[in-house]
C-alpha cells in the first residue's frame, strides 16, 4: 500500500487541488449565467465525488504506481527472480502479485477519498476566495446535494477502477514478452544525400 498509494499522493493531491480550482471557476461563469452560483458545490461537490474523482485517480495511479509496479515485476521476472521462487516451491503469485495487487486495490480508493476532498477545498477556494460565493451556502449545498446512493457509485467505481489497473500492471508485468532480435543484416552505413 505504501509503494502504490503513499508515493503517489502528492500527484493526487496537486490534481485534486486544480481539478477543484477548475471546476469551481467554470461552474461557477456557467451558474452565473443562469443566477444560480449557489449551487456551485452541489455542481462540484456531484461532478467530483461521481465522476471526476474516480476516473482521474485511476489514470494518475495508472501512470504512476501502474508502470511502477509493472516495471517491479518485469524486473524480478527478467532476473529470473520469480523462476527461483517457483524453483524454491514458492509460489510468485501469491508472494509477489498478490499482495501488489491488493495493495492497488485498497489504495485507489482512499487516493479518490483524497482527490475528492482536495477538489471539493480547490473549488471552495476559487468560489468564496476569488469569485465571492458564501462559504456557509457551498458548504450546505454540497453537503444537501450528496446522497449515499452517490458516494456508493463513486466507492464502486474507484474499486473497480483499482481492480482493473492493478491488474493489468501485475499481469504485463509478469506475463513475458518475446526477447529482443538481433539485426537483420550486417550494419549499413548512414543515409547521405551523395550516393
Amino acid at each position: 500500500i505504501y509503494n502504490a498509494g503513499a508515493r503517489s499522493l502528492i500527484i493526487i493531491m496537486l490534481s485534486g487541488l486544480f481539478t477543484g480550482m477548475v471546476l469551481g471557476l467554470q461552474f461557477y461563469d456557467v451558474l452565473n449565467r443562469f443566477g444560480a452560483t449557489e449551487a456551485l458545490g452541489t455542481a462540484v461537490a456531484l461532478a467530483l465525488l461521481k465522476e471526476l474523482g474516480p476516473v482521474l485517480t485511476a489514470l494518475l495511479f495508472a501512470g504512476r504506481a501502474g508502470t511502477a509496479l509493472t516495471s517491479e515485476i518485469g524486473l524480478m521476472r527478467a532476473t529470473d527472480q520469480l523462476t527461483a521462487m517457483d524453483v524454491m516451491a514458492v509460489d510468485p503469485i501469491r508472494h509477489v502479485a498478490a499482495p501488489r495487487f491488493l495493495g492497488g486495490l485498497i489504495a485507489v480508493p482512499l487516493l479518490t477519498a483524497i482527490f475528492t476532498v482536495v477538489g471539493l477545498f480547490g473549488a471552495q477556494l476559487i468560489g468564496v476566495q476569488f469569485l465571492g460565493v458564501d462559504h456557509g451556502i457551498f458548504w450546505s449545498q454540497a453537503q444537501s446535494a450528496v446522497a449515499l446512493k452517490d458516494v456508493t457509485e463513486g466507492v464502486v467505481k474507484s474499486v473497480v477502477f483499482g481492480a482493473v489497473v492493478s491488474l493489468i500492471a501485475v499481469n504485463r508485468g509478469t506475463t513475458p514478452s518475446r526477447p529482443p532480435r538481433a539485426s537483420a543484416g550486417p550494419p549499413r552505413a548512414p543515409w547521405s544525400p551523395r550516393r
